[in-house]
């Protein structure tokens, strides 16, 4: 799952960027389940798997509920409200504060910040829950410049942008196990003068044709939609695919793995255009053979893109930051903005009250709560799938016994699974000590196994992973110690075709008034860029707004 998307995440971009969209979103979609980590042995005994990192009964606190409770609580005031603490909640906060607006108050539904980029700890090891990587921002992402080298993170110098590289992933990066043997890169083997390599070749030289010819970028709305991109939108990625006669089994599985990767379905569910977006807004695609220096460099911690919410947090401070809020009610009136909210502590509902509020919540979240929603919100919410998640961190007593090829990554794929394969957490360090191995597996989900996700005891999930990583893996059964689960009922929206040009979506960003919309759904995907740069953008309008009322009175 990753962080960012286009090169590849989500796991790779996931994200690590929506916020309070897992399976106990805000007013989600599941039907309650402890918030606490509940332990389930194995069948053999031999180790143990739990929920762990989403309070999966809170989100559904409004479906449960014939009518909202009273408030019993002191109601609260707040100079702007930020409702959700995903990557866009936490970058419009942050970015007010910055501002000088010091009345900034955030509520957030989980125990902890970050939405899908939150980091956990096992075996006195840190991990990720969710994204685990940042690509490297090109130059439409400046809001995520911005804050990279406000975090020591990049610089400029010399006329150009350089990347800190002891943040940067570790070589090697990426291997694919593919034929009985790990491979370098994640694209399988092509023999010189082969079909396969023909058809590698022939989709770089397509996505290049559509970067030169319509454009791709990094927030996707810095490009102009012409109608070259509504054409891509409105079909699927694998008919495209079909109609340029790419029908290779081995590109076909690497694309649907990459669409997997960054929006949780694979090319028959997401439109062309999300298809060619993914290569065409970063790097380009290339063969192989074909490849020129090295790899796009990729930032990631062992924590994932927690490293990256955790200090987007940190200026809130506790007396800021609210976590176990329900959302349960919004509505904005001539003069202020008022939220209704359980205190999952308090076990009792309060009032908030401010003059302006930004809904950093998926949309779907977002229209369930917001009395009178704008019609263009609701019709998005509606027409936007979402795909479930399942990230899975694995304790080992020792090391894997390794197969033949390329040796140990960061990025770990097998060819053909149900999967996407695991990363190493212990990746980016520099401990000689490698007695207690932790990866960090990732699923992405059909739709239809959501209420699956839900219902089924985490045994059942761990084996599913095991039998992910079996083929490649068969000592991973007796070394495993403890598999700690994460769950997304609504991990990200899927861009299926329609989903990205829809009016209603593209009325969602110019909404005028008290309330500001600031999520990754707003561009119908869901990656870091997208997130960040949308939460600062909702500040920006919410300062306008205010400098306005200033002149006026």
């Amino acid at each position: 799952m990753s962080a960012g998307a286009g090169s590849g995440p989500t796991r790779r971009a996931w994200l690590g960027a929506v916020g309070a969209a897992a399976l106990g979103g805000l007013a989600g979609c599941d039907r309650g389940a402890p918030p606490a980590p509940v332990p389930d042995w194995e069948p053999d005994g031999a180790s143990i798997s739990r929920w762990v990192g989403a309070a999966a009964g809170r989100g559904h606190r409004l479906r449960r509920s014939d009518a909202l409770p009273a408030p019993t609580l002191p109601a609260r005031r707040a100079g702007v409200l930020v409702l959700g603490g995903g990557v866009a909640g936490l970058a419009a906060a942050r970015s007010l504060l910055r501002a000088g607006i010091d009345d900034v108050h955030l509520l957030e539904l989980e125990d902890q910040p970050g939405g899908n980029a939150r980091g956990h700890s096992l075996g006195g090891r840190a991990c990720p829950l969710g994204a685990h990587y940042l690509p490297v921002p090109g130059e439409s992402a400046r809001e995520v410049r911005a804050l990279l080298e406000e975090l020591g993170l990049m610089r400029f110098e010399l006329g150009r942008w350089v990347a800190d590289e002891r943040h940067l992933c570790h070589s090697p990066q990426e291997r694919l196990f593919h034929d009985g043997a790990w491979h370098d890169g994640l694209l399988p083997p092509a023999a010189p003068g082969s079909t396969r390599l023909a058809q590698y070749r022939r989709f770089g030289q397509l996505v290049t044709t559509a970067q030169r010819e319509l454009g791709f970028s990094l927030p996707s709305h810095r490009t102009p939609w012409r109608p070259g991109h509504a054409a891509l939108d409105a079909i699927t990625f694998a008919s495209w695919l079909d109609a340029q006669g790419l029908t290779d089994p081995a590109l076909r599985w690497y694309l649907d793995y990459s669409c997997r990767d960054d929006y949780g379905a694979d090319s028959r569910a997401v439109s062309a255009w999300a298809g060619l977006h993914y290569f065409g807004s970063r790097h380009g695609f290339h063969a192989p053979a074909d490849e020129a220096g090295e790899r796009d460099g990729v930032f990631t911690w062992p924590e994932g893109n927690a490293w990256l919410t955790r200090r987007l947090a940190a200026p809130l401070g506790a007396g800021r930051l609210h976590s176990g809020q329900t959302v349960l009610r919004v509505e904005a009136g001539r003069h202020e903005v008022q939220a209704l909210v359980w205190d999952e502590a308090a076990q009792a509902a309060r009032r908030w009250v401010a003059p302006q509020a930004v809904l950093a919540l998926p949309l779907h979240v977002t229209a369930r709560i917001w009395a009178g929603a704008p019609a263009a919100l609701t019709q998005s919410a509606r027409d936007t799938p979402q795909a479930p998640w399942l990230v899975a961190n694995l304790l080992l007593r020792e090391p894997l016994l390794e197969r033949v090829g390329a040796e140990p990554a960061w990025d770990n794929v097998v060819y053909g699974s149900a999967g996407l394969g695991y990363v190493d957490a212990g990746h980016q360090g520099l401990r000689p000590d490698r007695a207690r191995t932790l990866l960090t597996a990732y699923r992405a989900l059909p739709v239809t196994e959501r209420a699956a996700l839900l219902d089924r005891p985490p045994a059942h999930w761990a084996q599913q992973v095991l039998a992910d990583l079996a083929p490649v893996h068969p000592d991973l059964p007796t070394k495993l110690t403890q598999v700690d689960l994460m769950r997304y009922g609504h991990a990200m929206a899927i861009p299926a075709p329609g989903v990205r040009g829809s009016a209603a979506r593209a009325a969602l960003r110019t909404l005028a008034g008290r309330i500001q919309l600031a999520h990754a759904d707003l561009a119908g995907y869901s990656v870091f860029e997208e997130a960040y740069t949308a939460g600062v953008d909702a500040a920006t309008a919410l300062r306008a707004q205010l400098r306005r009322s200033t002149r006026s009175g």
